[in-house]
C-alpha cells in the first residue's frame, strides 16, 4: 500500500491525515508536493496526523524534515500528531523528536498554533 493523504480544516489549521507508507519514491514525493502546494496557498498552520502511517523509511524521515524546513522558512508551522510507536522511536533515535512539535491530542495540537 502506498501513501494516502487527505486534508481537512480545523479552524485556521490545515490537518493532513496521512495513511500508509512514507518511503522512497511515490510516498515521500506525494507528501513533499502537498506541503509545497499548501504553503503556496498560504496555509501556514499545518498539522500532520501520522496515526495511520504503517511504515516510514529514512527517505520518509528526510521528507518530514524537508517539509518542516519548507514550511518554517515561509513563516509557517508544521506539527506532528498521533505518532505510532515505530515513528516515535525513529524520531528519538535520529534526535529529531526535539525538532518537531509532537502532540497526541488533536484538540490540544490545534490550540497550540494560537
Amino acid at each position: 500500500m502506498s501513501i494516502k493523504l487527505s486534508t481537512r480544516q480545523v479552524g485556521d489549521v490545515s490537518v493532513v491525515d496521512v495513511a500508509g507508507r512514507i518511503t522512497l519514491g511515490e510516498g515521500s514525493s506525494a507528501l513533499r508536493d502537498l506541503l509545497r502546494e499548501m504553503v503556496g496557498k498560504n496555509q501556514k498552520k499545518i498539522l500532520l496526523n501520522l496515526g495511520d502511517v504503517s511504515y516510514i523509511d529514512s527517505s520518509g524521515i528526510g521528507e518530514l524534515v524537508s517539509g518542516f524546513t519548507t514550511v518554517t522558512n515561509q513563516g509557517g508551522q508544521l506539527k506532528l500528531l498521533n505518532l505510532t510507536k515505530r515513528v516515535k522511536d525513529l524520531l528519538q533515535i535520529t534526535k529529531l523528536y526535539t525538532v518537531f512539535d509532537v502532540h497526541d491530542d488533536e484538540a490540544a495540537a490545534v490550540r497550540s498554533f494560537a
